[in-house]
């Protein structure tokens, strides 16, 4: 997320939630009022949940406030579980509030009667109650939904169950006004606002107890069920990745924390394994919303990997690096010769411990093998600027590299040559035409023969490159 759209974010949450205290004020100052003067308790039981809902709103608006805030020394992953602590806040006055509405509702079922009155000041302050939470709910839903925003979604919860609430107050207060208006006999329907007061005392314990299992899995790290498999499966579909797993999750507010281990050909180069590391994150990015991923990459054996590539793969992991692995085969045992460079300052004595160590290595995860044998060579060292070549020895030197291509039987001509002067000679770079169904082992070795040759037959050449192309090919 770019910083001027989590700048957009921060304030559409922060208008949500203080839109969601205005609104709380309103209708606990309107239902405590009404409650007082009618003697309801279903109502008053309402006032005591708005006011629950209040303190709830601005927990919220302090919640989104702080989740916001950057990572710091201290708060390495962000302020995000502010949100789960304000939503476990949330569920314990809820089961408070809920504790005193019970008593209130069995004292006057069965010990204190208390008359209520019903009038229109009461149906009109709980109908306006459930128009405003259904506005306030559907808004902090869709701000909680756009940006992922626990605390918000816990807002809309405990609002959108004021609806229900308000709802069976509604009807307890109906069945009262029936009783004392319309069939005096049915006294015992005054007592229908104290169950009414019961029925929001169950609503709400339900809601709290989804609320307070969601808070304390997040405060737990409970990754969702499925979702770690899920991700690891999407992994191990990127192409290079032999496996995934394991993964780990964990939430702070809005943001979900992702890392896990997947395992890449050890033969790749430190590029490739990093884009393919930067390949799984980015399908996990679409995967789950404003997650940040960290992925691991575990170098493993390929399933019929060469021994070339096997050798290769252990110098690295030693810090060498290998050229020119040749290996003879002979009855099923392996003789292996090769080129191993090492820093130019290291000593003899240093570079030959390193190689044996090598050597060692190779054996213990080869047993095939019988018997090494190494060049040791230092790194190529920097590229350092020479003179050009004079023109007249130039077109002597060309001339003389065209001949020798001539004369190799399979070639059909060369259409390019690069000749560049070192301090021990001259590199040549040749780009050779031959047949386009010629076999690439043909192919090879036309152009060994070309190096061998011009090595051979033109004085001062010191390294040779063979490029054999395809005749037709531009460039």
């Amino acid at each position: 997320m770019t910083a001027e759209s989590n700048a957009i974010a921060q304030k559409e949450k922060r208008w949500a939630a203080s839109s969601s205290v205005i609104a709380a004020v309103g209708l606990t100052s309107m239902k405590l009022v009404v409650g007082l003067l009618t003697g309801s308790l279903g109502i008053l039981a309402e006032a005591a949940h708005s006011a629950l809902d209040l303190v709830a709103a601005l927990v919220t608006w302090f919640a989104v406030r702080v989740s916001d805030r950057p990572p710091d020394e201290q708060h390495l992953y962000g302020h995000g579980k502010v949100e789960n602590l304000s939503a476990l806040v949330e569920t314990l006055l809820l089961l408070v509030t809920c504790a005193w509405i019970i008593y209130e509702a069995i004292q006057r079922l069965f010990f204190e009667p208390v008359e209520v009155e019903v009038n229109l000041w009461a149906f009109g302050a709980m109908a306006i109650s459930i128009v405003v939470d259904i506005t306030r709910s559907r808004l902090l839903y869709r701000a909680a939904r756009k940006y992922n925003s626990q605390a918000l979604e816990a807002d809309a919860l405990h609002f959108s169950t004021d609806i229900w609430s308000s709802s069976v107050v509604i009807a307890g207060l109906a069945l009262v006004w029936i009783g004392q208006r319309l069939v005096p006999s049915w006294d015992w329907l005054v007592k229908a606002d104290a169950v009414a007061a019961l029925g929001v005392a169950l609503i709400v314990i339900y809601v709290s107890l989804q609320l307070g299992r969601r808070t304390i899995a997040a405060l737990m790290d409970e990754a969702p069920p499925g979702l770690a498999q899920r991700i690891a499966e999407e992994a191990g579909r990127v192409t290079g990745v032999q496996n995934a797993g394991p993964v780990r999750l964990r939430q702070a507010g809005p943001i979900s924390f992702a890392d896990l281990t997947i395992k890449v050909d050890r033969s790749a180069s430190l590029e490739e394994a990093h884009e393919i590391a930067a390949t799984v994150e980015r399908q996990i990015e679409t995967l789950i919303p404003r997650v940040d991923v960290v992925v691991h990459v575990d170098p493993v054996r390929r399933t019929g990997e060469s021994l070339t590539q096997t050798v290769s793969a252990i110098a690295a992991r030693l810090g060498l690096r290998t050229h020119y692995v040749h290996a003879h085969d002979v009855r099923g045992r392996y003789f292996v010769d090769l080129h191993v460079e090492v820093p130019a300052d290291m000593s003899l004595g240093q570079a030959h411990d390193k190689v044996s160590h090598l050597e060692l290595a190779v054996r213990d995860e080869l047993p095939n093998v019988r018997d090494i044998h190494s060049h040791i060579e230092p790194i190529a060292a920097p590229v350092a600027p020479v003179a050009a070549l004079v023109p007249d020895a130039e077109e002597q030197l060309r001339a003389q590299v065209m001949a020798v291509t001539a004369g190799i039987a399979g070639l059909r001509g060369c259409n390019r040559l690069h000749i560049r002067p070192g301090s021990d000679g001259y590199d040549l770079a040749v780009h050779c035409l031959a047949d386009p169904d010629m076999p690439i082992a043909e192919a090879h070795r036309l152009a060994d023969q070309v190096e061998k040759r011009l090595e051979l037959e033109v004085p001062g050449v010191s390294r040779v490159l063979v490029h054999i192309e395809p005749e037709g090919e531009v460039g």
